[in-house]
């Protein structure tokens, strides 16, 4: 099968995908694989309010739906969150997509768990891989010399293209329906010409149990399974659907920039003492923990 579709089944089969299956995912307790902004708790919705009020300038938040696109649970990032918007909105991995009328459309490390093609430079051509059963083991094999055609015509030898189709393919239906407002994703990406120069082995990594690993091969549906997605074909999509000017900024400047009155409102609060928001929020914003790794392209339309 192409490797697509085993990440597909890996991580979507409704019995024994990785995020269908009813196990802890995110945090640090047992059984968890790996923590993300939403580890924080309810700050990191405080900051996502703030910086989407900001965006959304003179107009009324509270004319907009807030629609939380893949959210891990149930309630989303806003759970316990006063917040200004008319209502919220989840819409659950499996769950039909539904927008229309004004929305914030927001996800954080969605667009990072699609599937995704792997291509190998061999031989003076690109060879994509897929996936075989041999002798009771899963190996990566050839299966096709047919690529797209914005792939460099040479590389080095060995050169891996982790090539995330099914993330832009994903923008196209959020960005398709006719709703106007904003576009919010936090994610972890690189430019094209990163990943056809800079990434030699690829980015595509196995995340279980905190531990990261290239073999994706192992614990099929028992591991998260991520790669990096390409802003360039992010941002082209949604320029595509008559948005405005999509802007990307590290996680650390895009909070810092649109939030930066909430975070000296809360570090003043906090000052006197080391307090779990403080730590959280240097585990947001911080260059060496998630303020650099995260980037967050937003946009809006219509307004």
């Amino acid at each position: 099968m192409s490797f697509a579709r085993f990440i597909e089944l890996a991580l979507y089969d409704p019995q024994l995908g990785y995020y269908r299956r009813p196990h802890p995912r995110v945090g640090f307790g047992p059984g968890t694989d790996f923590f993300t902004a939403s580890t924080s708790g309810p700050l990191f919705g405080q900051l996502v309010t703030a910086a989407a009020v900001k965006l959304l300038g003179d107009h009324d938040p509270r004319t907009f739906t807030f629609v939380e696109v893949g959210a891990e649970s149930a309630e989303g990032i806003l759970a316990g969150v006063d917040h200004p918007f008319g209502s919220v909105r989840t819409q659950r991995i499996g769950e039909t997509l539904h927008l229309d009328g004004r929305c914030v459309v927001f996800s954080n490390e969605l667009f990072d768990a699609q599937p995704f093609q792997r291509f190998v430079f061999r031989r003076g051509g690109w060879r994509e891989l897929g996936v075989a059963l041999r002798t009771d083991e899963l190996v990566e094999i050839e299966i096709s010399t047919t690529v797209p055609d914005n792939f460099p015509t040479t590389a080095p030898e060995g050169y891996v293209i982790d090539a995330p189709f099914a993330a832009a393919t994903l923008l196209d239906e959020l960005a398709k329906p006719a709703w106007t407002g904003l576009f919010i994703a936090c994610d972890y990406g690189k430019s094209w010409h990163e990943l056809i120069e800079a990434t030699p082995a690829g980015t595509a990594r196995a995340y279980f149990q905190h531990t990261q690993s290239n073999d994706l091969l192992a614990r099929p549906g028992a591991q998260d399974l991520t790669c990096h997605v390409c802003w360039d074909w992010l941002a082209a999509r949604l320029v595509a659907h008559g948005f405005s000017a999509p802007s990307l900024e590290s996680q650390e400047a895009f909070l810092v920039k649109h939030a930066g009155a909430f975070i000296a409102a809360t570090t003043a609060a906090e000052a006197a003492q080391f307090s779990r928001k403080k730590l959280s929020l240097l585990q947001l914003l911080h260059p060496a923990n998630l303020g650099q790794k995260f980037q967050v392209l937003h946009a809006t339309r219509g307004v």
